[in-house]
């Protein structure tokens, strides 16, 4: 399996996405911001055709994950069948209370490509707020789902979707003592898992690069330890080298032509910066604390990572040449796994304090913390492409490591799609 083999032809045509003449403009604004106060109810009847009913299925479970819509029960609908050349009986729609419906249709090409239309309706105003076709390989009608679904996103929230995406993490399984770790990647929605590596040795903080073909991760052996670069599309996996010491939290610059890393020897911990063209080493920081979990500013100029520098664990940022050190991290509490949000609005964290964990976010300049979630363990977050999401995992007292989501309010937390064990995923941006 291998990503490049996943990719495919796949094109979007709008298809009117003006209101209809004598109707009142588009009423419906989902705040993204605010959180799940009231989902808004949504109907998406299957698709006519072949995998119509497969599709709608998977817009359906995008949009109920997300938090901010509820798909009303296909019994309560009162039309069937419902043609996108014609417009839907709006009034009919108000009588069940729903005040979103999406429709479309299925059709397959004569050089056998799937072409999917659909349209988005504001049942209130009875505008159409979308209209898109997409052509692809009957295969990839999964990915099709996910493009719509993003779409959908984004005309109702104004926000970027996050749906066409990919998570890598590391899949769990056996006892405690003897835990096989291995490196798996799967859809948002937890479909297509597939294992990349074969659980023989242990693999820790996966991270995609920034056009998803390649991840860097941590591989621990009985020879000691090593960071490695996967290509998705070719399967092939190269180390960046030999270290004197253990290295470890391997992280991509967000054009990909860096890795930040630590490298710990004598119990110290100091970051590296590495050019992946010419293998080339800086040494960015030279302190007797742990200096760990580097991690980008979306422009490439900065860096944010933790260290104890100061006597517990806390949160600095520098620039990426490794001058101008700060600390941001100012509350209680010891705070790890620091993540640059993709918009660079804000830094999530994992904090340690009153015997909990807890995930959060704060600003670059360390203001308007937020604590997000609150467990016996809530560890390693990792940010949606849109910058408004966050995956971790979490694990009770005893229990499996399981992923999560929480939306950037908190309000919207909630089981991430993937049922096995799992930790420490790592979120790819929206796929090519």
């Amino acid at each position: 399996m291998t990503l490049r083999h996943l990719l495919f032809a796949l094109c979007a045509l709008i298809m009117g996405t003006a209101a209809l003449p004598g109707v009142a403009a588009a009423q419906i604004e989902v705040d993204v911001n605010q959180g799940n106060i009231q989902p808004v109810p949504i109907a998406i009847p299957a698709f006519s055709g072949g995998r119509g009913g497969d599709i709608a299925g998977v817009i359906s479970a995008n949009l109920e994950q997300s938090g901010l819509f509820a798909p009303v029960n296909p019994a309560a609908f009162p039309e069937r069948n419902l043609d996108i050349a014609i417009q839907p009986n709006f009034e009919a729609w108000k009588t069940i209370d729903t005040q979103v419906l999406v429709n479309g249709q299925v059709t397959t090409e004569g050089d056998g490509r799937l072409r999917v239309d659909f349209r988005l309706w504001d049942i209130g105003s009875g505008t159409q707020l979308l209209g898109l076709q997409f052509t692809s390989t009957p295969e990839n009608w999964r990915r099709v789902a996910h493009k719509i679904s993003d779409q959908i996103y984004q005309r109702l929230t104004g926000e970027s979707g996050y749906f066409d995406t990919r998570v890598v993490f590391i899949a769990e399984s056996g006892p405690r003592g003897k835990r096989v770790k291995r490196l798996s990647i799967m859809d948002q929605d937890g479909a297509n898992n597939s294992y990349l590596t074969d659980g023989s040795y242990i693999v820790m903080t996966p991270r995609f690069s920034a056009n998803s073909q390649e991840i860097t991760y941590m591989a621990l052996r009985p020879t000691g330890s090593s960071i490695y670069l996967f290509n998705i599309s070719t399967g092939r996996q190269e180390t960046l080298g030999r270290f004197p010491g253990m290295v470890f939290a391997p992280r991509f610059s967000p054009n990909g032509d860096r890795v930040v890393f630590s490298v710990e020897k004598n119990g110290n911990s100091d970051l590296y910066l590495m050019d992946l063209r010419s293998r080339g080493q800086t040494r960015l920081t030279s302190d007797p604390g742990i200096d760990t979990s580097g991690s980008f500013s979306p422009n490439g100029g900065q860096i944010v990572f933790n260290s104890d520098r100061g006597g517990s664990p806390q949160l600095y940022v520098m620039n990426a040449d490794g001058s101008g050190v700060r600390r941001i991290s100012r509350g209680g509490g010891r705070y790890t796994t620091p993540v640059w949000s993709p918009r660079g609005d804000f830094i999530a964290f994992t904090k340690q304090s009153g015997g909990q964990f807890h995930i959060g976010v704060m600003k670059p300049d360390g203001s308007d913390e937020r604590i997000l979630t609150t467990s016996y363990l809530d560890e390693g977050p990792t940010w949606a492409p849109n910058g408004r999401v966050l995956m971790f995992f979490r694990e009770g007292r005893g229990g499996e490591p399981r992923l999560w989501n929480v939306d950037i309010t908190g309000r919207i937390l909630r089981p991430a799609p993937y049922r096995g064990s799992g930790s420490d995923p790592a979120w790819s941006p929206l796929l090519d």
